[in-house]
Formats: C-alpha cells, structure tokens, sequence
C-alpha cells in the first residue's frame, strides 16, 4: 500500500476544474500532516499540458492517461482507467470533486474498492478516530453536516482503503500557485475498448452561466423572510446599487422566490465575497456553511435571536422593507 494522498483532478477542454485545485491546496496540508506525497491523476484527450499547473498547485506527482475518446467523460473506461491505478498503487486518501461528474465518478471507485465514501465534505482533518475500545491513529477524519444540518458529523473509514471523500467547490480555499516547484509526470496510454464505450455522447448542450457567485465581490441574499418572489425586486435593486450578484437561501429558492443558480449554502454555492448582505435569512447551518468566511457579513432580520447574526461582523434587527430602503438611500447620498 502506498502512503499518499491522490486527487482526482477533473477537467474539460483543456481547463482544470476549479475544485480540483481546491482539493490540491486541502490534499498538499493533508500529505504534509501523514509525510506521504500528494499524487494527481487525470483522464482526457491532449491533457499532458495541465500537468504543470497541477504541481505548481502542489502535487508532487502526476499521471496523465490520454486517448482521443477519452475527450469527455464517460463513466465506464474513466472508472476503469481510475480503478487500475488505484488498484496498483492502493493510495492511503482519495479525494474528488463533488461536480455532476464526481458525483457519478466517486461511487462507482468507491463501490468497485468495498471503501466508505462521505459526500459533500465541508471540511477534511487527519487524526485520530475512537470507536468502542479500539483507536486508529492518523485517518483521514471527514467533517460535513448530517441530520438536516442540525449536528456537524464526523466521519472515519479507518479500516479500508483508499479513505474516500467528495467536496463541493468553493469550500477548500485555492493555493496560490508555485510554477517553481518540481514533480514527476507520468503518461499511460490506456486502451478504450467497445464495451466502454457501450454508452456514448449523443450530443452535448453547455447554457452560460446568468450568475457568477463564486467570483463576486458582494453578495446581497434573501431568505424566506423577503416573501415572495415579487418582494425579491428589492434584493436586486440593492444588488444593483452596490454593484454586486444576488444570492438566496435553500428555503427561497425552495419556495419559487428565486431560480437554483442562486442558491448559496451546503446545497448551493460556497461563497467568499468582501461584502455578504443577508436579508430575512434566519442562518441555518445549511446556510452558514456556505457564507461564513465572507470578509464582511451584514445580516438584517426581525428575530434578535436569528442564527445568521452568529456570524454576522453587523446586525440590523429590523424588517428588512423598511432598511433596504434606507440603505439604498444612504448609499445614494454617500454617492
């Protein structure tokens, strides 16, 4: 068995994922904890370029399989392809983006290894894991939020390998990268057989994204407290004035207040914006997990004992018709 930590760095047309740069910077802190060495792995078609970037992120090494079907993903010969090196090799943690396609990626591993599989981490530690009498020294402890988000569960496979997780982007923070530093790439030329390739890409449909929170600077966010889907105008228009991208809470946007792409929290969108104004959002830990390292959090609510102001830098404890309305004002004035 080797003793290492492997990434599954995803990719698509000649661009790395941003999650599985995350991963890279959370994988690098994890192998340096276990003195092991931090591995990445890619499949595609004319990848062999990304190996570069993926060790200035701070792998150490890398494979690299290319074949011209390989270009996009399909589920049986990049598990296959996957199995055969984690087989080989037998790596201590691995670790994939919770993408559409890890999320179909990681189980099939995960199933075909008889290993445990956590998704939608929210955190990843290295330490020690009781049960009973027995102790296992240095696991890979996986942190996500259980029971509807009420309790934040801590999970071991500490008797099978490799100890597998999923993490959704944006909740690991992106290493700046080191073009200077130095690793080993490593091509396989694998086979593509036809029954691979028994189910096949038909046609593919991409729609641009109409919002992008992962990259603004300013965040304002309604919850149920807005309304309605008529009263969310008013998000809007303070997201206008302030220059900034409209966000929502799971509970909005499960009322028809707002589409999904808005959604910030477990379930949505992680976000780390210089300034999150959360309006009628009582702060679930659903939603917490989400925007809670945001540099500046103003929370505007009717409940006093509201949640959200746990982690809120201010506090306004109002109806947020009445303060937006002032504070579009102010801003104006200011302006």
């Amino acid at each position: 068995m080797e003793n290492s930590v492997w990434i599954y760095a995803e990719n698509e047309e000649a661009i790395i994922s941003d999650v599985s740069l995350e991963l890279l910077g959370k994988g690098r802190e994890l192998a340096d904890r276990l003195e092991s060495k931090l591995v990445a792995f890619m499949i595609g078609d004319s990848i062999s370029g990304l190996a570069d970037a993926l060790i200035a992120h701070g792998a150490d090494k890398v494979y690299v399989a290319e074949h011209p079907k390989l270009k996009y993903y399909l589920s049986l010969p990049y598990s296959r392809i996957a199995l055969e090196l984690i087989k080989e090799h037998r790596p201590t943690i691995l670790l994939i983006g919770a993408t559409n396609k890890g999320r179909d990626f990681a189980p099939r591993i995960a199933s075909h290894m008889r290993t445990g599989l956590t998704a939608d981490c929210t955190d990843l530690q290295i330490g020690d894991y009781k049960f009973g009498k027995k102790t296992w020294k240095e696991v890979l402890l996986q942190i996500r939020p259980a029971f509807g988000g009420n309790v934040i569960a801590t999970i071991a496979t500490p008797e099978t390998r490799p100890q597998m997780a999923t993490v959704r982007e944006g909740v690991m923070r992106q290493p700046d990268p080191d073009y200077a530093r130095k690793g080993e790439v490593i091509l396989i030329k694998p086979e593509v057989t036809e029954e691979d390739l028994v189910l096949n890409i038909v046609e593919r449909v991409k729609a641009e994204k109409r919002v992008n929170l992962k990259s603004a600077r300013i965040i304002v966010a309604g919850g149920m407290g807005v309304g309605s889907r008529e009263n969310f105008e008013i998000i809007h228009e303070l997201a206008r004035k302030l220059g900034g991208e409209v966000g929502a809470s799971r509970a909005a946007v499960d009322a028809g207040f707002i589409g999904r792409e808005y959604q910030i929290g477990q379930t949505g969108v992680t976000v780390r914006p210089n300034l999150y104004i959360a309006c009628g959002i009582s702060g679930a830990i659903q939603h917490r997990a989400g925007m809670e390292e945001s540099q500046r959090i103003i929370a505007i609510n009717t409940d006093p004992n509201a949640p959200i102001f746990s982690v809120a830098h201010y506090g306004i404890v109002g109806d947020l018709h009445e303060a937006i309305p002032k504070m579009i004002k102010a801003y104006k004035e200011k302006k």
